[in-house]
């Protein structure tokens, strides 16, 4: 991570007179690739490719803070996506240019209040109950919850834009958030996204929860989705165990699922770890029979220094009327 002072915005600019010693601009990032099989039941045949991300999806950032004095600080983040394997911008070619982040706002004792586009909280906790994090690749939690070719239980993205997020300091190990998306839609004021999110963390004990109303964009007959994400975690030392349920219900029409995801994490070196996760869901639709979905991984993740990690990852894919269809990869992260 690089450091920059205030002068790398407006260096040798009359503006620079009011900046102040504390202020820092910092550069980082992650940057992943990986090689795969990949084919998912009921999807096309089967393709290798080189994929971008992998267990993190790659993007870089730029993010800065200014001490305001009494204890307030004005913060900013810019954070792009992008494409290792062809070097585009965003994660598909209807990404915006800061598709990850992009706010501006306040920090203090009392919390942190940003505006802008930011990252939807749902699925920052989710990657803390998944042993394979946040990945859209292989964690089978992320995929059936979020990943529209997976059947993802979630309408929406994983970032909101239009939002306001305040987000408490963390007390006796408990922190949450409340995030409102103006749904900016004229003469429909109350047409709006609203999140609520805790996460609590005590010694080798975690857990997390969110509860979220998603209306835009949702289009007819349906009119508006909940959904809620509970799990805990627990690190044995000898193995991490991790649970969760993810429960959705719609509005304007049944199409409501549910979701159960249980992960393993068992460290066989110092630097290395066997992953393993299964995910099931079922979906309930309005005249239509269920659908239900199984997807597991296993995989083994080793880090060759602080920053930079290789990985690979079997997964398995079973959906109702179709076959079952498998994934493997090999991989590489870098964070700077």
């Amino acid at each position: 991570m690089m450091k920059l002072g205030a002068g790398f915005i407006v260096a040798g600019a009359a503006f620079n007179a009011f900046a102040q010693e504390t202020t820092q601009v910092q550069l980082y990032g992650l940057i992943g690739a990986y090689v795969a099989k990949s084919e998912r039941s009921g999807g096309p045949a089967a393709v290798t490719q080189l994929g971008h991300g992998g267990l993190t999806t790659s993007y870089w950032g730029v993010r800065g803070s200014e001490d305001l004095g009494g204890g307030y600080k004005a913060i900013f983040a810019l954070e792009s996506f992008f494409q290792t394997d062809t070097g585009g911008q965003g994660r598909n070619a209807t990404d915006p240019l800061f598709s990850r982040n992009a706010f501006v706002g306040v920090e203090s004792g009392f919390g942190r209040l940003t505006f802008g586009r930011q990252t939807n909280p749902t699925y920052v906790n989710m990657g803390t109950l998944s042993p394979f994090g946040v990945s859209v690749v292989f964690s089978p939690l992320v995929l059936q919850s979020f990943v529209g070719t997976y059947n993802g239980a979630l309408i929406g993205d994983t970032v909101w834009n239009n939002t306001i997020q305040y987000a408490t300091p963390r007390v006796g190990g408990l922190a949450g958030s409340v995030i409102y998306g103006l749904g900016e839609v004229a003469g429909s004021s109350g047409t709006a996204n609203l999140g609520l999110h805790a996460n609590y963390v005590n010694g080798n004990f975690s857990a997390a929860f969110s509860a979220q109303r998603f209306r835009v964009p949702v289009t007819a007959p349906l009119t508006q989705q909940n959904g809620y994400l509970l799990g805990a975690t627990y690190d044995f030392k000898v193995a991490k165990v991790y649970g969760s349920l993810v429960k959705t219900d719609s509005s304007g029409v049944s199409n409501d699922t549910r979701t159960y995801d249980v992960g393993l994490r068992v460290p066989v070196t110092q630097s290395g770890a066997l992953l393993a996760e299964w995910a099931h869901t079922k979906r309930t639709r309005a005249g239509l029979a269920d659908n239900k979905r199984d997807t597991a991984s296993v995989g083994y993740d080793h880090f060759l220094s602080k920053r930079t990690d290789v990985y690979a990852v079997y997964s398995r894919d079973r959906q109702s009327g179709f076959d079952s269809a498998g994934t493997i990869g090999v991989g590489m992260r870098h964070t700077f």
